[in-house]
């Protein structure tokens, strides 16, 4: 199965963002792959809230959405379409001032065959005096949720994801459990975290199910001021890095071998090896 990788450095003005995604998916298709995986905040990446607002869209205004569904029936291609800044449908999510952070694909038809919203979101306050609040714009999603792809010659479950869930396997455990064989993990990593950890953790998800991992990231200096680590990756199920784009932005494509699913798993079965098991127990000693 071919696959495709856009790595972008996506700006504060969405139609200028929609005009490059066209380009990656029209790229993608000429190259031969049957998926293009885009980036975190494919749409948009504006870190000044007040300004973002009015270029944020419940899904059916988005145009950004439109655009990936268009060009993808124009050339008969998937998208995962990382994450686009989503305004949910009133009542949705009963948090009507907040957005989600929403991944989709979208079928060669250009029909969306399935949708995700990102469940774990990155609140911390750091020693250096930054506070980081992703809970203030946006509500987490509930659901995990698989996608099945289906090509001219291969089929596959699609697990989706996106960045900060990455930290946390038991989604990608609820995932690979009921079937998932790709992951589709896009980001938008900061520079310190992704050169400390990116690569290890992606490797880490893909050993640990024997599953394939595919990670579009966003690369570069941003409008709004803000620096992304790029290296976009596919990683195979034995943990070996199959692509590395490096921080050039770009389209790349990628050949995987399904069948490598099976053969790893048949080494080390860790998927139906696992146990439920009862939360830990403490215990203290009072003698000591």
């Amino acid at each position: 199965m071919r696959i495709a990788i856009a790595q972008m450095c996506s700006g504060i003005d969405p139609a200028a963002n929609a005009k490059a995604l066209r380009a990656h998916i029209e790229e993608a298709a000429a190259q031969g792959a049957e998926i293009l995986f885009t980036p975190e905040m494919t749409g948009l990446i504006d870190r000044n809230r007040n300004r973002a607002a009015g270029n944020i869209h419940i899904e059916r205004d988005d145009p950004v959405l439109k655009e990936a569904c268009d060009a993808a029936a124009q050339v008969n291609i998937h998208v995962a379409l990382g994450s686009l800044a989503i305004r949910p449908d009133a009542g949705e999510y009963g948090e009507d001032d907040k957005w989600v952070n929403r991944s989709f694909l979208i079928d060669p038809t250009g029909q969306i065959a399935a949708r995700y919203d990102k469940i774990h979101l990155f609140d911390v306050d750091l020693d250096t005096g930054e506070t980081w609040r992703e809970s203030a714009a946006y509500a987490g999603g509930q659901q995990a949720v698989l996608a099945p792809l289906a090509g001219p010659a291969t089929k596959a479950t699609l697990g989706l994801s996106v960045c900060y869930d990455l930290r946390f396997p038991a989604l990608y455990s609820a995932l690979t459990n009921a079937g998932a064989d790709i992951l589709s993990i896009p980001a938008a990593f900061t520079v310190p975290t992704g050169a400390a950890h990116w690569e290890i953790l992606l490797r880490a998800r893909a050993i640990e199910a024997g599953v394939f991992v595919v990670a579009a990231a966003q690369s570069g200096t941003h409008e709004d001021g803000r620096a992304t680590y790029g290296h976009s990756m596919v990683v195979d199920p034995w943990g070996e890095v199959l692509l590395d784009m490096g921080t050039d932005t770009g389209t790349a494509t990628c050949d995987i071998d399904l069948e490598a699913v099976a053969r790893v798993r048949s080494r080390i079965p860790a998927i139906s090896n696992r146990r439920e098991f009862a939360s830990p127990k403490v215990s203290f000693d009072d003698s000591i």
